[in-house]
């Protein structure tokens, strides 16, 4: 049962509790900030220069404006001419939505190359502590790793804690996208795990999804994004219990989706408090977005899917043994995320994440979540499990609908 289900007094009760635990939380990790930065960032920084500069006498577009227009440009130009924007402002170029897919690799690639460079100078430096020459080592073996051959990185900040997105297949030329929105703790350096973690973290996610989808429809053409291009709460402190974070990360979210290239359909897969950033843009997403599906989700910040106000169709599921059924699903003066989405009341379509190892995988090969996941981003609804014994999830699928065509 969540929150509005149940008694005013039960009701009461779990809301002194959330902010017994807020307290708790606040008192033992503080109010997390965003490290300090004096002066413009390397990314500010190239989107000024972009702003003042000029390719042989024409002024470049703001870099701001509409995906359309900055496509409208890059296609007046020559190739030599893209490539040499790419290289000269390679940060503003490699985040620019509207620039073609493929010069955004390769300004990324550039931009990689000089933050590594400027990484491996730190690890030096002596102006700075043992730990910092330490991290400094380790975002510099980071972006070497981004760096390895075949890798398309989509977006890339190295400002703060970093933010990062990848590609897997071929964005320009796919018939299904997907993307996967991670929660807390995702920036650069927990951006890829090799570990036993490695279905925790974005690119190991993305990477799974997109293998099972090829074996789900193999003559179906997906790509599937590593989207960590979001500052996300740091811990489960303050920031996670609110939606601040998750309210520029759905402004960022909906900014990438209205700059995909083509017209191809777009499912949402949203994790834990990626969940909330996913909730926030749903009644802005472009209408190429058919299907949000979220797991392990602390609440969308609505009381029902009705009220996400999308027309795309809203799925949810839950490990029998994920902690985050423990969090009370409710909000109160901006603490919270609102409704469970897994309740019967919240009118998702729960689908089984049967063999989900706990909160951190429902993307590991071989459990119902990620085989479920794969057949919504390929359309082939019809071959969902959903959590009950009937077939409620895919109740009023139509034949047009379970193709993928509607």
């Amino acid at each position: 049962m969540t929150s509005f289900d149940t008694s005013p007094q039960l009701n009461v009760w779990r809301v002194l509790l959330a902010l017994a635990v807020v307290f708790v939380m606040l008192a033992t990790t503080g109010w997390t900030a965003l490290r300090d930065q004096r002066g413009p960032t390397a990314l500010e920084a190239s989107v000024t220069a972009w702003e003042h500069g000029r390719i042989d006498g024409r002024r470049l577009p703001d870099a701001r404006a509409t995906p359309a227009r900055l496509a409208r440009f890059f296609a007046s130009l020559t190739a030599w001419q893209r490539t040499s924007l790419a290289h000269r402002y390679p940060l503003a170029v490699g985040n620019m939505n509207g620039a073609p897919v493929q010069l955004r690799y390769l300004a990324n690639r550039s931009a990689l190359e000089k933050a590594r460079s400027v990484e491996r100078e730190r690890t030096h430096d002596k102006r700075l502590s043992p730990a910092g020459q330490r991290e400094a080592g380790r975002r510099m073996h980071n972006y070497e790793a981004l760096l390895a051959p075949g890798r398309h990185i989509l977006a890339f900040d190295p400002a703060g804690s970093g933010r990062v997105a990848e590609v897997f297949g071929n964005l320009d030329r796919a018939e299904r996208v997907s993307v996967v929105v991670p929660g807390v703790d995702t920036e650069l350096l927990t951006f890829q795990r090799t570990d036993r973690k490695r279905y925790a973290a974005p690119v190991g996610m993305a990477k799974s999804l997109y293998a099972a989808e090829r074996a789900a429809s193999p003559g179906t053409g997906t790509a599937v994004i590593a989207w960590a291009d979001y500052t996300s709460p740091s811990g489960l402190g303050m920031e996670a219990a609110t939606a601040n974070r998750a309210a520029h990360g759905a402004v960022r979210l909906n900014a990438l989706l209205r700059a995909l290239p083509g017209r191809s359909p777009v499912s949402l897969f949203c994790h834990s408090y990626g969940s909330v950033v996913c909730g926030l843009a749903a009644d802005m997403l472009p209408s190429r977005v058919t299907d949000i599906a979220v797991a392990g989700s602390p609440g969308m910040r609505a009381e029902n899917a009705a009220r996400l106000d999308t027309s795309a169709r809203v799925w949810a599921m839950r490990d029998a043994d994920d902690w985050i059924q423990d969090v009370p699903y409710l909000e109160v003066g901006g603490l919270g995320h609102g409704a469970d989405p897994v309740s019967a009341g919240f009118g998702a379509r729960v689908l089984s994440a049967r063999d989900a190892q706990g909160h951190s995988g429902y993307f590991v090969p071989g459990t119902d979540s990620l085989r479920n996941f794969a057949g919504i981003g390929v359309g082939a609804y019809r071959t969902v499990a959903c959590a009950g014994e009937d077939d409620t999830c895919r109740a009023g699928l139509s034949a047009a609908t379970a193709a993928g065509r509607a």
